[in-house]
């Protein structure tokens, strides 16, 4: 490691409130070492998309207002590697990261942090010997010069992770470093105050942790300052936020609202319904501002209450149902948002009608379907591994298609309902499709638009047509 002005990459994976604790890593190195971070591997333009960003970033290859740093060179080698990764994503990603950077960049040390449960530790140290798990506090805390000879004295005695908090950046919180210099990422909280039984989230993040509104405010005070027009509220469960210190995500929303002036957006996290239906009527008062993107984000995971006592989740598809369809009715236009698990052990035919029946009454816009696997430690797992309730893949397959094509016709007609109307958005990133852009309107929809438009750029659209997962549309004149 060079002794001055070292450069570090960081990859993140997973969710929001990963990308947001990724940003923290950032920070801290850059603070402690003088150092120059970025977000992906030099000329990994396919691992960046897949693991290494939370969106094509246009500050990456470019100095940014946020201060992130160019992109390294085909040639250059990063003078250490934080990978920080996400239980939630799974293990098969992450060990591919860590697999591509132990092969190209062999002679770099490799630190490991995050939400790493206790199986992908293990397959990790197959890849390679030369990693060393951390934490955020042990990042904050290494004298300068000291990465390297860390790894290479503890590489064979590798040392447990501890959940990455903000412990360590108390006193750098002026250095916005980012992904991205117009989203600005805030966690809010860490933990959750469920356990539900195919999570391995809460073995490795423990109980809800929240974080004081006040010091919320100021971060989000800063990054609108610093020009962010976006600002993510994140964590593992945002709608718990507050439980433990006596105030909520509602309460703290109008705070922001309140004592935040400026031309920016809230997007809230995603949140446990059984928590949200504790204060909704607050929570969706707060959507009638314009500053909050009407986008609200409340995995449900099943239809059949039988299954939701078995997945341990505490709410009903009926407290679900209610939920929905109060947002959907004073926000016509919002986007709802939801997640849907099939397969589950024990899941029949008839679970899985309801599953799809409720899908069809709540009409959300977006929906996560994902086939079951069990996660190494939790209950679900021992229930995958009887007999009785395991669901072949077949029918896993099977079911998921359903739900699949059930769900793309509702997202299609809800998308539709945008034809014709013309409407605010903020470019956020560059097309799937040479010379296209990708924006999002105030529903939080992605918009695709003609031309290389720069990452920021405010415009006044027509919106022409609607597919599944976008809508497409021309700028006005």
């Amino acid at each position: 490691m060079s002794a001055e002005n070292p450069v570090f990459a960081v990859l993140s994976q997973g969710c929001a409130a990963n990308f947001g604790d990724g940003e923290r890593i950032a920070r801290a190195l850059a603070a402690r070492y003088n150092a120059r971070v970025v977000f992906r591997l030099p000329d990994e333009q396919d691992a960046a998309g897949s693991f290494c960003t939370l969106q094509d970033a246009p500050s990456l290859g470019s100095q940014g207002p946020s201060g992130v740093q160019d992109a390294l060179g085909a040639q250059d080698a990063p003078d250490a590697i934080y990978l920080n990764v996400c239980t939630v994503k799974g293990n098969a990603g992450a060990l591919k990261l860590l697999r591509t950077a132990s092969e190209r960049f062999p002679g770099t040390p490799l630190f490991i942090t995050g939400c790493a449960p206790k199986d992908f530790r293990e397959e990790a140290v197959k890849v390679t010997d030369k990693v060393v798990f951390t934490s955020l506090e042990e990042i904050a805390s290494l004298e300068q010069g000291e990465a390297v000879a860390v790894i290479l004295e503890r590489s064979d005695r590798i040392k447990s992770i501890d959940s990455i908090g903000p412990r360590g950046l108390q006193n750098d919180r002026n250095n916005v470093l980012r992904e991205s210099p117009l989203v600005g990422i805030v966690n809010i909280e860490e933990g959750c105050l469920d356990a539900c039984a195919f999570c391995s989230t809460h073995l490795v993040k423990g109980r809800l942790r929240s974080y004081a509104p006040e010091g919320i405010v100021e971060q989000v005070k800063r990054l609108v300052a610093d020009g962010c027009t976006e600002i993510q509220l994140t964590g593992q469960d945002c709608a718990c936020y507050g439980f433990d210190i006596g105030t909520n995500l509602a309460t703290l929303t109008q705070s922001i609202l309140v004592h935040v002036p400026g031309n920016y957006k809230i997007r809230l996290g995603m949140g446990n319904p059984r928590h949200v239906c504790g204060y909704a009527g607050a929570l969706l008062e707060c959507f009638q501002d314009n500053r909050v993107y009407k986008f609200m984000h409340v995995p449900v995971q099943s239809g059949s209450d039988k299954i939701l006592k078995a997945m341990n989740r505490r709410h009903t598809a009926s407290e679900f149902r209610r939920l929905a369809s109060e947002f959907n009715k004073r926000f016509p236009l919002a986007t709802l948002s939801t997640d849907l698990i099939v397969g589950f052990p024990g899941e029949t035919e008839s679970d899985f009608r309801e599953t799809l029946r409720l899908l069809e009454e709540t009409r959300p816009t977006v929906c996560n379907i994902t086939r079951f696997v069990a996660r190494p430690g939790t209950a679900a797992a021992r229930m995958e591994a009887d007999a009785g309730l395991r669901i072949p893949d077949s029918v896993k397959h099977e079911r998921s298609a359903r739900l699949a094509e059930a769900f793309q016709k509702i997202a299609r007609e809800n998308n539709a309902l945008w034809v014709g109307k013309t409407c605010d958005v903020v470019v956020e990133k560059p097309g799937h499709r040479a010379g296209t852009s990708i924006a999002r309107n105030e529903a939080y929809r992605p918009v695709a638009l003609a031309g290389d438009i720069p990452a920021g750029t405010k415009l006044q659209v027509r919106i022409t047509d609607a597919e599944a997962f976008a809508l497409v549309a021309t700028t006005e004149k």
